[in-house]
């Protein structure tokens, strides 16, 4: 790990501490990085904005995207002090970053009851069989919705 690493991990656990020892969520916090510069921040809100997407990386995609006046984080580095959930992986994945540096694993955080095994475990079970129970309406309209969209000249592609 570098200096430069290390100093913006830091940020973001200390983010963490900080949402903790505040009681607007779980001990987790992020920084976006761009240029050597911090451009977004976040710790977990969930409580705080009675929010579950609320988690320390949305919350920090979020501001770094509305600082940048941009949907997409391209040539970013997100920093985290624990590995992103599958939302969260979601969301990092959608704004399309180029690195992702994370502190304690998924495993560390189960420990302490933070436990997001059950999502990765239903992402891989057929809709059918999920615990949440799945079901498919309005395709047809929903289908024709989406060739508008493919035929609209003045749509933004992301």
């Amino acid at each position: 790990m570098t200096e430069r690493e290390r100093q913006f991990m830091e940020a973001a656990i200390n983010l963490a501490r900080e949402g903790m020892n505040s009681n607007t969520g779980g001990p987790f916090g992020c920084v976006v990085v761009k240029d050597d510069t911090i451009i977004g921040r976040g710790c977990n809100s969930v409580l705080a904005q009675n929010d579950p997407t609320a988690h320390a990386e949305v919350v920090a995609i979020r501001d770094a995207c509305t600082h940048l006046k941009t949907f997409q984080l391209e040539g970013c580095e997100i920093y985290t002090s624990c590995e992103p959930c599958p939302m969260c992986m979601g969301a990092i994945y959608w704004a399309r970053p180029a690195k992702v540096f994370y502190a304690a694993t998924r495993h560390d955080a189960a420990a302490v009851g933070f436990d997001d095994s059950m999502i990765y475990k239903e992402l891989t079970v057929a809709m059918d069989q999920r615990q949440i129970e799945m079901i498919n309406l309005g395709r047809e309209k929903s289908i024709e919705l989406f060739r508008e969209w493919n035929d609209k000249p003045d749509k933004v592609d992301y």
